[in-house]
């Protein structure tokens, strides 16, 4: 059997001025289930970095990126973007409900990144 590949990248949470970090709260408010999908696919991020593409993630916009996960009560995504030092900052979750991505949520996270960078 082959030994799992240790993570190559890091991945941070964006962390409000307060303290709480939106993303971990976002994720404990979903099913285990809907929790898991979503982590093993920031796991795989992690390991597999820039090279890691659809199904998984996807471009949104500049430097905004998305983790998809979903399960059969919904579907998920984190938008992130990529820092130096091999890490990924995660910046906003939420449950897509329509087809299209709603352009508030995109802002969220925009505005969030701009506060890191």
């Amino acid at each position: 059997m082959q030994a799992m590949a240790e993570a190559q990248w890091t991945v941070d949470y964006y962390l409000q001025a307060s303290g709480r970090c939106p993303v971990r709260e976002w994720l404990f408010e979903l099913t285990a289930g809907a929790r898991a999908e979503v982590m093993l696919t920031i796991e795989l991020l992690e390991r597999h970095g820039l090279d890691l593409g659809m199904p998984f993630v996807k471009p949104v916009e500049g430097k905004l990126y998305e983790v998809r996960a979903k399960d059969k009560d919904g579907i998920y995504r984190v938008f992130y973007f990529a820092r130096t030092g091999r890490r990924f900052v995660m910046l906003h979750g939420f449950t897509k409900k329509t087809q299209q991505t709603p352009r508030k949520e995109i802002e969220i996270a925009k505005k969030r990144m701009k506060e890191i960078e």
